[in-house]
């Protein structure tokens, strides 16, 4: 029998294998490490297999519980995988509400409060982190057991922040589910305190610029899609925060082929729910341009590989930035610090204009700290000296590509 420790250590090979537990279940790795639950199993003859879910949303334990109901219906003559399609025609016909139309229901209730941007990360985190696992169970027969499992896999990214706010997703789905008299209580409440504290305080960065180049050429080896590596340098080079970063749309920039090249960051993308001009250095144009190579013909400049029309997921700069080995060390939003430190070292007397490029502005100097044209020239100066420094003999954009194209 399997021990969880297996499981856990269960590594991509050449080709997909198997791990036997016993009694017909096993775990098949493939070869991208992905770790799926199979029973195997005989009736009138033939030989099946039936799904159970993936580790480590489905844990040891769950799948050999969903082993255990399987033979039990096989004791009584059943077919597992025909009474699981038949459940699944049944609930459709009798209107059963699954995770996943109830969700789907809450998300469009509440979308027009929300801007675009934040409709597309509540909705993408149910798609990939809670759907596959309950989505299309019904929702009175979810269990907060269930719930820790999904939230678990999220932490063990790992991903603390991003298992917290899923949670509360979850949750708000359940209470418009009771509200609806579609459920009787919410067991993503209950699980609340067995998550993994969230750590509150400054976000991690480094300061030092010696530090900050190594670790920028280390994250940019890192084996990942050309749009991430890319994603992060021009996160870099422009200190934006990265939501305002992944929502990058084509129609916001311009004038790249000339001497004043500019991003519009518009307003609600912005904390402070005010345009954003950003200046931009050559070198990222140059990213600017060697992204349009791989993502020029859709609307978003840095796509999901999974879904065109959608930007990357929050946490593709963080994971990148993780197995450079800088977890804990310097998040995404980390930047910012990183640029504010070393330029206020070197140019104190420019503090005004730093805080302003990195929309850092008090509610009672908004009119004229915004007074953009003004201050535009010195900004520029400013944005072009942070960008040599920082990529003093790196190599060029389009080296980070690797010959890809989309």
């Amino acid at each position: 029998m399997l021990t969880d420790k297996q499981v856990r250590a269960a590594a991509a090979r050449d080709r997909p294998y198997k791990l036997t537990d016993g009694a017909g279940l096993h775990l098949l790795v493939s070869t991208a490490g992905g770790r799926l639950w199979r029973y195997r199993y005989e009736i009138g003859g033939k030989e099946k297999l039936l799904a159970l879910g993936a580790y480590p949303a489905v844990s040891l334990a769950a799948a050999r519980d969903a082993r255990d109901a399987a033979r039990a219906l096989l004791r009584q003559g059943r077919d597992p995988a025909l009474e699981r399609r038949l459940r699944r025609v049944e609930g459709i016909a009798a209107g059963t509400d699954t995770f996943r139309s109830l969700a789907l229901a809450w998300h469009a209730k509440l979308q027009p409060g929300w801007t675009p941007r934040h409709a597309a990360d509540v909705l993408g985190s149910l798609e990939t982190g809670v759907f596959p696992a309950l989505g299309q169970i019904p929702i009175r027969e979810i269990t907060a057991p269930m719930v820790l499992r999904v939230l678990e896999a999220i932490e063990q990214r790992p991903a603390i922040e991003t298992a917290h706010r899923v949670r509360q997703r979850i949750s708000a789905v359940f209470v418009y589910a009771i509200a609806s008299g579609r459920a009787d209580a919410d067991p993503a409440a209950v699980v609340k305190p067995a998550l993994l504290p969230v750590v509150k305080g400054r976000q991690p960065a480094l300061t030092d610029l010696a530090e900050v180049r190594v670790m920028l050429r280390a994250a940019e080896s890192v084996p990942a899609h050309p749009v991430t590596r890319l994603a992060l340098r021009l996160l870099a080079l422009t200190a934006l925060r990265p939501g305002e970063l992944r929502g990058a749309m084509w129609g916001e920039l311009e004038g790249l082929g000339g001497p004043e090249p500019l991003w519009r960051v518009p307003a609600d993308r912005m904390k402070m729910r005010l345009e954003h001009q950003v200046p931009l250095a050559w070198q990222a144009v140059e990213v600017i341009e060697a992204v349009r190579l791989l993502s020029g013909r859709h609307p978003v400049l840095f796509p999901s590989a999974r879904h065109a029309h959608r930007s990357i997921s929050e946490n593709a700069i963080g994971y990148l930035l993780n197995r450079a080995g800088y977890h804990h060390r310097h998040v995404p939003h980390g930047w910012r610090s990183t640029f504010s430190t070393i330029m206020n070292e070197r140019y104190p007397a420019d503090r005004p204009l730093i805080d302003l490029m990195l929309a850092h502005v008090p509610k009672d100097a908004v009119e004229a700290a915004y007074n953009r044209a003004a201050y535009m020239p010195r900004r520029r100066e400013l944005v072009q000296e942070w960008a040599d420094l920082l990529l003093d003999q790196a190599p060029s954009a389009v080296e980070l590509i690797g010959g890809a194209r989309r």
